[in-house]
């Protein structure tokens, strides 16, 4: 069976950098399972997943533009501490969701100098060229109620059928 549009697929990964440092990886932990053509991962990594099989070991190098974006100027912004809670303890590398014109979204604050707060609206891998080594250990065809509600179920949720 190869990997086709609303099959579930299991896979490990390990993700690094250009300069080789690990990002993430499921080494030693459970695998990634998601349903292909869903947009569970990443635009490059879904499409390079395609056609791929049972036990197929691939490295990928994902451009930002088909992974988490390039980053935007626009993105980032700068504001009072007048406009966070007066009980919260601002920090550098905090993180808060805020709610904007594309929905909700995720900042993090960057740089805190006196009443000025630095906040980037950027995904924290924005920019960065994603190198993926990848080993798929299981595909099925999804069933009629994982793809009703997007998303694979696990055994004994009381969801599978």
């Amino acid at each position: 069976m190869n990997i086709i549009k609303n099959h579930v697929v299991t896979m490990h990964y390990t993700l690094t950098n250009d300069e080789g440092v690990t990002i993430d990886t499921s080494a030693g932990a459970e695998p990634l399972v998601y349903i292909q053509g869903l947009g569970h991962i990443i635009p490059g990594l879904e499409a390079e997943m395609e056609g791929k099989a049972v036990g197929d070991k691939f490295k990928v190098a994902i451009a930002p533009k088909d992974g988490y974006g390039e980053r935007m100027d626009e993105m980032i912004n700068t504001m009072p501490k007048s406009q966070f809670p007066e009980t919260e303890q601002l920090e550098v590398g905090m993180q808060f969701q805020a709610d904007t014109d594309h929905g909700p979204l995720i900042f993090t604050i960057t740089n805190i100098e006196g009443e000025d707060v630095t906040i980037d609206g950027n995904h924290p891998l924005a920019g960065v060229n994603l190198n993926f080594e990848v080993e798929v250990v299981e595909i099925r065809d999804a069933t009629e109620n994982e793809l009703s509600h997007g998303h694979v179920h696990a055994e004994g949720s009381g969801c599978e059928s």
